[in-house]
């Protein structure tokens, strides 16, 4: 079975014989896949009237556990934004009452983040429509395969993921 990598490839191959461009093989259909994974995405958030930025914010306060909360510096951890940003994506998700903020006990100063019954809801209905959407792109391959895959990405990931600052 060819695809569209195959035939940028063998054209590049044609063009340019000097050049090594066996990374394109890999790198290209993880580019490619990476356009459709977010494409696939939009849709399953749009379903639940959600971006994919206030799914991120969400389910990381969803992940947290109960009672669902976590400081700003916490959620910019894991967002990887701002803390501009992260102010200003707090308060249009408070704006909707999808989160609230309370005092922190622990620091008269500072606020956490916590999730609302709605916020959980729609976490909750719109991580079931990214997995029933990821599924069906992952449906060609067996569980070992997909195991395989994950385990190589792993190795492709890891260095970048584990990069202080």
């Amino acid at each position: 079975m060819e695809d569209e990598v195959d035939r940028l490839v063998a054209a590049w191959r044609r063009e340019r014989p000097d050049l090594d461009v066996e990374p394109l093989e890999v790198l290209s259909r993880v580019s490619r896949l990476a356009r459709h994974l977010d494409r696939a995405r939009r849709l399953a958030f749009a379903e639940h009237s959600l971006e994919p930025w206030e799914f991120d914010v969400l389910t990381a306060l969803r992940r947290a556990g109960t009672p669902y909360q976590l400081s700003p510096g916490q959620l910019l951890t894991q967002t990887l934004v701002t803390s501009g940003t992260m102010t200003n994506r707090i308060d249009r998700l408070a704006k909707k009452g999808l989160v609230e903020r309370l005092p922190d006990p622990s620091d008269r100063r500072g606020v956490l983040v916590r999730l609302t019954g709605e916020g959980q809801d729609r976490a909750d209905q719109a991580l079931a429509g990214l997995l029933a959407q990821e599924r069906a792109i992952l449906a060609e391959l067996s569980r070992g395969q997909r195991g395989e895959l994950a385990s190589l990405l792993r190795q492709l990931t890891a260095p970048f993921d584990n990069i202080p600052g």
